[in-house]
């Protein structure tokens, strides 16, 4: 069972992103602050999730939470700054967006660079054991694939409603035949070794 938060004493603020590892599109990341006696059945690390539980839960976490914000870093700034900063830049423009400013921030991961004047601490599968992190999981992956979905009416030839811009065997092959789009990221090289993995196909 996931915990509502990792400390008691402060507002706290759960942050996620989605996207990093795709080839096209921006990177989302979400931050959310919950009611300290929040729950909502079903919700857990979005990437347990199919896409109709995270569609149906992302209203409910709107709708419930104390305060909630997405950032976006486009793929023109992630080629400029490479894609672990731009995760870093994402989450901080989620917290600033926030309504409510926390006092604390816990980041899914092992890495994060410092909000000016909020404590934070990395959690390392974080999703997948706080609820306000996997709150955030899931509104960070929600927000990028309908995102996704509208430029996927541009250039319906990379299918980016189904691969949502993640590497698949199926999205490498056609921009291999078919270059990149405007919206690829032109420093993910579709032919480097790590992009080897055969990725799942998105639902």
């Amino acid at each position: 069972m996931l915990l509502n938060c990792y400390q008691q004493d402060l507002i706290e603020a759960g942050c996620d992103e989605a996207g990093r590892g795709c080839l096209a599109g921006p990177v989302f990341a979400a931050a959310v602050i919950l009611p300290k006696d929040f729950y909502l059945e079903g919700l857990d690390d979005s990437k347990k999730l199919n896409h109709k539980q995270r569609e149906t839960l992302r209203p409910l976490i709107e709708e419930q939470a104390l305060a909630w914000a997405v950032g976006v870093v486009d793929h023109q700034e992630i080629d400029r700054i490479n894609i672990l900063n731009a995760s870093f830049l994402a989450m901080h423009r989620a917290i600033e967006q926030l309504k409510i400013k926390p006092g604390y921030l816990i980041i899914d991961g092992n890495r994060f660079k410092s909000y000016p004047d909020i404590q934070h601490s990395c959690i390392i599968k974080g999703d997948g054991k706080y609820l306000n992190i996997a709150a955030a999981s899931v509104l960070a992956k929600t927000h990028r694939d309908a995102y996704m979905n509208e430029i996927d009416k541009l250039h319906p030839e990379y299918e980016w409603r189904k691969n949502k811009g993640y590497p698949t065997i199926t999205h490498r092959k056609i921009v291999i035949e078919q270059g990149m789009s405007p919206f690829h990221r032109k420093t993910f090289q579709v032919s480097s070794p790590q992009l080897s993995i055969n990725f799942i196909e998105e639902e």
